[in-house]
């Protein structure tokens, strides 16, 4: 029998051959099968109008054999005022699941001119949809948020939202007991200046009773190197361990940024970081990029300008980077390897 194989960093394609578009993207498991989702860019190209033509989802048994199961948040080429127009600057969509209703619930952010960032929350009742929007253009918190994560406790179904309060800060809010808003409560984390050096991309995994947060800095598409804390709580305060990828004398993580970590429920021990390498071509040290956009910053130069920069990058080439977490006296590390099979893991 053959195993199946992930290989890091090269072109990954569906089972029809074709190249799969689930950037920023998540995994969700769902009655035994996996749903990998993401930002469908196969129609954004390089000063284009149209940042994503929405969040595509794929399913598999095996993690590695994927199949494209469609557009489950289609892009609203109707209205140019809706958060999912194709030119607006949806990113990241994270979906997590009420358990007292069964609904999914999905999350998406929208950048506008300015930096200003805005949230627009959806609802299902299936993981394929189709979603309907329940909240647009919120502002929670009257924050302007960021990359972010959802995580909902698997005890008491209570949810958690971390977000980049864009520019300054981590935050982590409570979320209401649907899902859809935040309560008001919320603990601020890693506060900084300004970028490169404020946290963004947030991936949360609890393992044990303890809570883990990975992040990335704030130098656009280029990569840079991750940062990983550790709590006792889901509000922390968070103890800053420092840079999982030991083995990466380029300070990229490994050429790419980590969108999410995700617990394979059928191993004992199997997390995964999965990571989009946005620049497949660049494959320089971090320090050019560091340097740039703390002088960018200290310039003053302003949010639309960093705008036009993001869509001059040709996201539809984007990849992927998917490796295991190890462990070593509580510290999560990602070693680089060429391939790798989750049926090397033990079962639970």
């Amino acid at each position: 029998m053959v195993r199946p194989l992930i290989r890091p960093g090269q072109i990954w394609l569906d089972t029809s051959g074709v190249p799969i578009q689930a950037h920023g993207g998540s995994v969700i498991e769902v009655d035994g099968t996996f749903y990998w989702y993401g930002e469908n860019k196969e129609r954004t190209v390089p000063g284009g109008p149209v940042w994503h033509w929405g969040v595509r989802c794929y399913s598999s048994t095996d993690l590695v054999e994927w199949t494209d199961r469609g557009l489950i948040i289609p892009p609203d080429e109707a209205d140019e005022g809706s958060p999912l127009h194709p030119h607006q600057a949806l990113d990241r969509p994270h979906i997590v699941r009420d358990a007292a209703t069964g609904r999914f619930v999905a999350w998406v952010k929208v950048m506008t001119k300015g930096s200003v960032q805005r949230s627009t929350v959806l609802v299902a009742d299936d993981i394929l949809g189709p979603y309907r929007i329940e909240r647009s253009w919120l502002a929670p918190l009257g924050m302007s948020a960021g990359d972010f994560d959802l995580v909902v406790d698997p005890h008491d179904g209570k949810g958690y939202y971390y977000f980049e309060r864009v520019h300054s800060e981590m935050i982590c809010a409570d979320l209401t007991s649907d899902l859809t808003d935040v309560t008001g409560y919320y603990s601020t984390h890693f506060p900084q200046p300004q970028p490169p050096f404020v946290r963004e991309a947030p991936a949360y995994f609890q393992r044990g009773r303890r809570h883990y947060l990975l992040t990335s800095g704030t130098t656009g598409y280029y990569p840079n190197p991750s940062q990983v804390a550790v709590a006792d709580s889901y509000h922390g305060p968070f103890t800053v361990l420092g840079d999982p990828h030991p083995g990466d004398p380029s300070r990229t993580s490994f050429h790419a940024q980590i969108s999410s970590v995700f617990k394979h429920p059928g191993k004992k021990d199997l997390y995964i970081a999965l990571g989009d390498r946005w620049l497949p071509d660049y494959l320089e040290s971090s320090d050019r990029a560091i340097d740039a956009f703390t002088r960018h910053f200290a310039e003053g130069r302003d949010g639309d300008e960093r705008m036009e920069e993001l869509a001059a990058v040709d996201t539809r080439r984007a990849g992927y980077v998917w490796l295991p977490l190890r462990f070593e006296d509580g510290m999560p590390l990602i070693d680089w390897v060429d391939e790798w099979s989750p049926d090397d893991y033990e079962d639970a």
